[in-house]
């Protein structure tokens, strides 16, 4: 049970944060925004949501993404963190689990998700 007032500021500062609907298995890009000295700039990351853990303003999700040399790279981002810009959904996956940590052992066309069908 949490502490009534704590979720209240939790419901404040989740108040004018638009985040998009996405699930474990779906393709997104993340626009991070970096910084380096004095000056920022922003950088997509784009892969798989394999995983999304936690509640209110501590919400996080693990995206995987296969870098060069075929090297998988894992995020874990905040959801609700002032870092992200916006975070885009590009494909709906068909998967059968909230947690989709077995791709780190899948290689090449294996590690592939179906799309999810609209009707």
């Amino acid at each position: 049970m949490r502490n009534k007032y704590i979720e209240s500021f939790e419901q404040a500062q989740l108040e004018g944060k638009s985040v998009p609907e996405f699930r474990a298995g779906d393709t997104i890009r993340v626009a991070v925004r970096i910084k380096e000295g004095d000056k920022t700039r922003v950088q997509n990351f784009e892969g798989v949501c394999i995983a999304i853990r936690g509640q209110g303003t501590g919400r996080t999700f693990n995206v995987r993404k296969i870098g060069a040399n075929s090297v998988g790279v894992e995020r874990i981002f905040p959801l609700y963190s002032e870092s992200i810009e916006s975070i885009e959904v590009l494909r709906r996956g068909r998967v059968r689990r909230a947690k989709l940590f077995y791709l780190r052992d899948l290689k090449g066309k294996a590690a592939r998700i179906k799309e999810l069908r609209r009707k």
